[in-house]
């Protein structure tokens, strides 16, 4: 049944959720590409997705600049300057801007709207959408580029209302800043984020304590400003460097590495580990030995490395030893990297808490209380992550086939075919969803092919007056026991992750990015529009 709204029903082709890289690249394919009346709906009062929500201390992109962003328009590749190797969020947020103006996307974008419900009506093959104002839209179909990160995953401690200071989740930044100048910070969380905002809130507050539950690998990021003649190197080798990034594991333009960790000697092998510290960034991971991820022993000397320079860096050495990891392989957690992150720890102002030795037990009105001790605070910042993958699409009521939402298909645990589709939601596509490469690349990448698979489907639907396509059940299964046995042959299954759903108290635990790589991914997804789109029911 269609959804109720008591205004006039707004008919169009399509309809898209969000307006990130997705949403806006999305938007353009359908629009112009294939010439469908399409509607962006973003709940924000910008375009920008992530790079919108997320403006916290320190927030920078890990990926470099001049490979995560718009691979599709030469045009737009030569006329961007990138300041720096790694840019800071307001940079990515004005990039995503100049998109949006230099191909008149804002026409079609309705900000400041947020989806609550979306009903697949099997009378029409149309999906009826409902706003947050009461608006009624039907289109034929539902793209979702909702993002992977955007559900702020703010923990339930007993007492955070009775907190008499101000707390802040970063995902969920004030625009306007928060000036920590003379003030008493807490930070709860030592994943990425936490680490990209330690050493920004310690040069400023009058005190940083950290808490933190598990201790993190990092690699620096060596960031630095993009000269004119690096510029002009890079925009001289954008097609290299875009078939390199589509070539490698993680969507990265690095040159395939094919050597084993275990052929070299120590001395040999930290050699090459010294030489990309030295470089920085994700290279250290996907650049430097090709079974980092899949062999222990392999795994075991890039974490030994990586141990070794905490304890060369942090200046007491029974705090180095609290920030060094132990309880899961470098990479199987998300690997950060940082600016400064554990020279920060040599600071006088910043004091480290281990909160699994003495958990968290509630907040009280003035800071944080653990089992050992009370730490007064006048600020809480909250770097606990995400709903990673499913938050955002389950926090809408969507409903398919026989009114079978969402929820409740993804009761244990989310299931897509290619992260494309979900057998009994029709003409219903996730962008980057769980089964996709997703979060283990560099997202424009992953996303930009995504996209283009999508809409390169609805054309070949078009032309062949075919108004409906599902993902059968058998496909989606198929494709989820080989998600898991991919997971299954790396060292992501030895780390309780946000991968898993781990930091969800309650979410079903199930591998949910696609761990095989960029390029056969690729190839599978191309196999499957070759052969009609094998595993997908198309009528007429």
């Amino acid at each position: 049944m269609p959804a109720q709204s008591d205004k006039p029903e707004i008919k169009l082709d399509a309809i898209v959720i969000g307006a990130g890289f997705s949403g806006m690249y999305m938007l353009k394919r359908l629009r112009d590409e294939l010439g469908l009346n399409t509607r962006l709906y973003e709940a924000g009062d910008g375009v920008g997705g992530t790079w919108y929500w997320n403006r916290y201390p320190g927030a920078r992109c890990d990926s470099e600049s001049f490979y995560y962003c718009y691979s599709f328009s030469e045009a737009l590749l030569q006329e961007w300057e990138w300041s720096s190797k790694y840019p800071e969020q307001p940079e990515i947020l004005s990039y995503l801007n100049h998109v949006a103006d230099r191909f008149d996307l804002r026409r079609n974008i309705q900000l400041e709207t947020r989806v609550t419900s979306a009903k697949f009506d099997e009378a029409t093959n149309r999906w009826h959408i409902l706003t947050e104002q009461g608006e009624h839209i039907s289109a034929q179909f539902l793209i979702s580029a909702v993002g992977c990160l955007s559900t702020a995953n703010v923990p339930d401690i007993k007492g955070l209302d009775s907190f008499k200071g101000d707390w802040y989740h970063t995902g969920k930044w004030p625009h306007e800043g928060v000036d920590f100048t003379g003030k008493r910070v807490g930070l709860i969380g030592t994943g990425s984020t936490g680490i990209q905002a330690t050493p920004v809130i310690a040069a400023e507050a009058d005190h940083l304590t950290i808490f933190q539950r598990t201790a993190n690998f990092s690699v620096p990021a060596r960031n630095v400003s993009l000269t004119d003649d690096l510029q002009r190197e890079i925009k001289g080798n954008y097609d290299e460097i875009w078939r390199a990034a589509k070539a490698g594991h993680g969507g990265f333009p690095y040159i395939p590495s094919d050597r084993s960790a275990l052929d070299y000697s120590e001395e040999e092998r930290n050699a090459i580990y010294e030489d990309i510290w030295k470089v920085g960034g994700f290279k250290f991971l996907w650049g430097s030995f090709s079974d980092i991820m899949v062999n222990e022993k392999a795994n075991d000397t890039a974490a030994d490395f990586l141990r070794a320079k905490i304890r060369a860096t942090v200046k007491d050495p029974q705090l180095a030893e609290k920030l060094i990891p132990n309880d899961h392989p470098y990479g199987a957690k998300r690997p950060p990297i940082d600016t400064n992150y554990f020279e920060t720890f040599n600071r006088d102002n910043v004091s480290l808490v281990d909160v699994k030795k003495a958990p968290i037990t509630e907040i009280t009105e003035k800071g944080v209380l653990t089992a050992d001790d009370e730490y007064e605070l006048d600020i809480i910042v909250f770097a606990t992550g995400f709903d990673a993958m499913t938050g955002t699409l389950l926090s809408i009521d969507i409903q398919g086939r026989n009114g079978l939402t969402l929820a409740e298909k993804w009761q244990e645990g989310p299931k897509t075919y290619l992260g494309l589709q979900i057998s009994g939601f029709p003409n219903m596509f996730t962008i980057s969803g769980p089964g996709s490469p997703s979060v283990l690349s560099n997202m424009p990448v992953s996303i930009e092919q995504h996209v283009e698979w999508i809409s390169d489907c609805i054309e070949s639907m078009r032309e062949k007056s075919q108004n409906s396509i599902e993902a059968t059940l058998q496909a989606e299964s198929d494709w989820v026991e080989h998600v898991n046995e991919i997971a299954q042959m790396t060292l992501f299954w030895k780390a309780n992750s946000w991968y898993l759903g781990a930091n969800i108290p309650g979410k079903t635990r199930i591998f949910m990015p696609y761990a095989g790589g960029i390029p056969m991914y690729r190839q599978r997804c191309d196999e499957v529009a070759e052969k009609d789109y094998e595993g997908f029911l198309l009528s007429a």
